[in-house]
């Protein structure tokens, strides 16, 4: 079987999802751009059990999957979705001190990611989850 094209250009895409995130977000530099949306898929990853988290990141394209699942503790405990503020406070915590993401970093991580997906099965899956999940990702 051939490679799957997803992974022969998998940071090729990554490359266009960041240059978007970065552009939505007017960030300045690729490292805060991928601060922010490796801060706003941690923000969800936390309030998903394993099971619906692992669901979630075989609709993500390789490099997104890989920085989704990177670094999870499966001891701790699943966190409730909270009102948007709460979550991009949340998202602005990761490595706080080096932390640029703007208040809209979630909308800004979902208007790119859902250029850089197949939306039907993307939007298919967050069908499977809470209302709250869904409304993580609306733009």
């Amino acid at each position: 079987m051939p490679i799957p094209m997803e992974i022969q250009h998998a940071s090729e895409d990554f490359e266009r999802f960041m240059v978007d995130a970065r552009s939505n977000a007017h960030l300045a530099t690729r490292n805060q751009t991928y601060t922010m949306i490796q801060g706003v898929l941690f923000a969800f990853r936390k309030r998903l059990d394993y099971r619906e988290a692992l669901g979630f990141a075989n609709v993500l394209p390789p490099v997104t999957r890989a920085i989704f699942v990177a670094d999870w503790n499966l001891d701790e405990p699943k966190q409730a979705f909270a009102d948007r503020a709460t979550m991009t406070i949340d998202a602005q915590s990761l490595r706080k001190e080096h932390n640029f993401s703007p208040e809209s970093c979630i909308c800004d991580v979902a208007q790119a990611l859902r250029k850089h997906v197949d939306l039907a099965r993307f939007d298919h899956y967050l069908e499977k989850l809470s209302k709250e999940a869904r409304e993580f990702w609306e733009v």
